[in-house]
């Protein structure tokens, strides 16, 4: 992926007081600097000259002391493999001096890089020092009810180390079972349940193999972990992503309800769980699974959700991996789906060419390999490394592997003689799991022409390589970009809603996993085990979200749940760290549309303060339930009680639009109508911006709304007349309400897409 090499280092800012031309307060700094190879003058034998003479060349400036003596300059490393340029402890005055160089590139301060595991919570911007962390004091005492395979409880990431005492509203219990007694819960883990009466139903000669809320699959102490897990020092997986790991709210309680079995999973078994998180109080329910094909009134999450919302519950879900437009799951009115996308973190390996040129390329291979000044291997005839028999004459080296699919190539690389491989491909699903179990590193189609050039030249020396790996880099660029495998709206079930809502990281997340399983391997024959794993899909991104809406239910409690959904998704940044639209892997790199990534990747500091919200009642619901046609038996189903149908209407309150039209749509107009409520602290003025999709005039009516006071409602209309082009176009916008003096933007995606067949 393109920007995939380049990465800013952390760096630590010292602060320095200028008068004149002199340096008045303040140490140096070491400082990175970028250097362009092809500006070095004939003169100089190697590069370390050349950089070393530049350093030595600039202005020295008088330190303001008792001595005056010249402050020393000091050069502390040259590189030319995995970038060209130097580090040097220089002055500010002398870094000015420099970038007047031939040359120079760019630089800027360094400093020690620790990791921190997922490293989501730092992409996300999380801090102790602003924002939605110490404001909901890490979430502290909200309950996340986790719905999943199970817990394994004795991971570090469950210790209730510097939790407080369990709070007195919580009515639920650590159940015994096999393998699982009540001592297993503490004040971080304060309950765990498990629902087999389903699985059991359905496989009534099967005996459970686990028959107890204890994971045996790993997804289930995986997501809880995310959303919620205590911070761990030392977490890694092979050397990779090392550092302390930590749960999104990770001062927030955990509770499991084990739904999900080795044996298999009913939806019995998940409304039980639900239902009884409802019923033990947990304040938020995480739940990274769906059912596919069933209409709301069938499907288990959307009935169970239902009684979670009307009891304040924020509900938040995953999208599904199943990649396509229309595939969605989860698309529920009253529930937040979560799309997945990618994190700014690239796990690397250096490829060093024998004429000293380094390419930085992807790898997760889990361990130190030695991979030194071997031959590389480049045939056209065995180029594809496709099977066994177009490999059986590689003889020892590096092979050379391209035109091919990389998950079959590394089996057969594994199965030949080569000592390790060089994989060329831009397939984004290679950079989202970690099954890499050969030695070897794959670079882009844009660093192919560099290798091949120096496999293919004719040279004395024969062409030769080294590869190094366990390398973790910070800032790639684009980030987020969304994932290839997360599934799209419209939501088959319902799409008249725009689903997914927001979008979180979901590739890659490092979190705790069960002991004792294979969660990497070397070649077919050695498996290997790790108490942390990088997993990737939209079970991945939901925990995130889970863990956001548990911070905002502590900073705000007395918001509802649709004032949580709707403040993560206006506050939604649709940009990458480029500030150029977000784009998505699936569809080449195109711009994302919202039916990929909802309103953006999720900002929790932002949804802090959203300036605005879009709030829904339980009745609000029912009259889209009463316009869908559904029998007032099927409605019932998802109501649980007596309903009033007084007032029908598809027009939800709604932090989002979509426009649907079918093959015969050729014009159409569409009207909605929307309250905002005031969440700022003052009397304020909001006016709008709008953004049309493209060959769509849209009317907002009133353009400006005036709030008197906190708490204050405004309504207004939003009217698209759009025209399709053809049966499968896709356009999308957006309209922004920007507060008088530019406190709060609040933003809410367009869409205007194709109907998808209702369930």
């Amino acid at each position: 992926m393109e920007g995939t090499k380049m990465f800013p280092l952390l760096f630590l800012f010292t602060r320095f007081l200028f008068y004149g031309n002199h340096l008045v307060l303040g140490e140096r700094s070491s400082y990175i600097v970028h250097m362009d190879k092809s500006f070095m003058p004939k003169a100089f034998v190697s590069h370390k000259d050349w950089y070393s003479f530049t350093v030595n060349s600039l202005r020295s400036v008088k330190q303001k002391s008792k001595d005056q003596h010249l402050i020393p300059r000091s050069l502390i490393y040259t590189y030319d493999y995995a970038m060209h340029g130097f580090s040097a402890v220089l002055s500010v005055d002398e870094v000015e001096v420099l970038k007047k160089s031939p040359g120079f590139v760019s630089a800027y301060r360094d400093r020690n890089v620790t990791l921190d595991t997922t490293h989501t919570f730092e992409f996300l911007s999380l801090n102790p020092a602003t924002g939605l962390w110490p404001a909901s004091d890490y979430g502290k005492d909200v309950i996340i009810g986790v719905i999943d395979t199970g817990v394994w409880p004795e991971s570090l990431s469950f210790s209730d180390d510097g939790m407080t005492e369990v709070p007195a509203r919580w009515k639920g219990i650590c159940e015994e079972g096999q393998d699982f007694d009540t001592s297993l819960c503490n004040k971080k883990l304060i309950g765990v349940r498990y629902f087999n009466k389903g699985v059991i139903g359905g496989n009534p000669n099967k005996t459970l193999s686990m028959n107890s809320g204890r994971d045996t699959e790993g997804h289930g102490t995986h997501t809880s972990s995310t959303a919620g897990g205590n911070y761990v020092e030392g977490a890694t997986f092979f050397g990779y992503a090392s550092g302390t790991a930590r749960g999104i709210a990770p001062r927030a309680r955990v509770a499991m309800y084990k739904v999900l079995w080795a044996e298999g999973g009913q939806a019995s078994d998940v409304l039980a769980g639900i239902d009884q998180a409802v019923a033990d109080g947990v304040d938020v329910i995480s739940i990274s699974m769906g059912f596919d094909g069933f209409p709301l009134y069938q499907d288990p999450i959307a009935i169970a959700s239902f009684g979670a919302m009307e009891n304040g519950i924020v509900f938040s879900s995953s999208a599904g991996n199943e990649k396509s437009i229309g595939s969605l799951h989860n698309g529920i009115p009253w529930v937040l789906t979560v799309a997945a996308g990618s994190i700014d973190r690239f796990f690397a390996g250096t490829l060093t060419l024998g004429n000293g040129i380094s390419i930085t390329g992807w790898t997760m291979f889990p361990g130190p390999a030695l991979v030194s000044n071997l031959p590389i291997l480049y045939n056209k005839t065995f180029s594809s490394c496709n099977s066994t028999d177009a490999l059986s004459e590689v003889g020892h080296g590096i092979v050379i592997c391209e035109n091919g699919f990389f998950f079959d190539q590394v089996n057969y690389i594994s199965q030949s003689n080569a000592v390790a491989a060089i994989f060329i491909t831009d397939d984004p699903e290679t950079f989202e799991f970690s099954n890499f179990k050969y030695p070897g590193v794959v670079i882009g189609t844009k660093d192919a022409p560099i290798l091949l050039d120096y496999a293919t030249t004719k040279n004395v020396t024969p062409p030769y390589a080294s590869i190094s790996f366990q390398q973790t880099l910070i800032g790639s660029k684009p980030a987020p970009v969304v994932a290839s495998y997360t599934s799209r709206g419209p939501a088959p079930s319902y799409p008249g809603i725009l689903k997914p809502d927001i979008m979180a990281p979901g590739t890659l997340v490092l979190a705790s996993w069960i002991p004792g399983t294979p969660t990497a391997s070397i070649g077919s024959n050695i498996a290997l085990t790790s108490n942390f794993v990088a997993v990737s899909g939209t079970s991945m991104a939901c925990p995130h979200a889970s863990g956001i809406a548990a911070l905002l239910r502590g900073a705000h409690p007395e918001w509802s749940a649709a004032a949580i959904r709707s403040a993560m998704m206006t506050t939604a940044n649709p940009l990458d760290n480029t500030q150029e639209y977000i784009k998505d892997s699936f569809f080449d790199y195109e711009i994302a549309t919202p039916l990929a990534m909802g309103a953006g990747k999720v900002d929790p500091n932002q949804a802090l303060d959203p300036g605005l919200i879009y709030d829904t009642t339980p009745q609000d619901y029912v009259n889209l339930l009463c316009s869908m046609n559904f029998t007032m038996g099927q409605i019932l189903t998802i109501t649980r009680s007596p309903f009033k149908c007084s007032s029908p209407s598809p027009d939800l309150n709604y932090p989002s639009f979509i426009a649907l039209y079918t093959n015969k749509t050729t014009t159409s107009v569409q009207e909605f109508h929307r309250t905002v409520t005031n969440v700022g602290d003052d009397a304020t003025t909001y006016k709008v911006q709008v953004i049309a999709p493209k060959g769509s005039v849209v009317v907002v009516e009133p353009d400006t709304l005036v709030f008197g006071q906190k708490y204050d409602e405004q309504s207004y209309s939003l009217t698209i007349e759009y025209t399709r082009s053809d049966a499968r176009s896709i356009t999308f916008g957006s309209i922004i309400w920007v507060e008088e003096n530019g406190k709060h933007t609040v933003r809410s995606p367009i869409v205007v897409s194709p109907m998808i067949p209702v369930w």
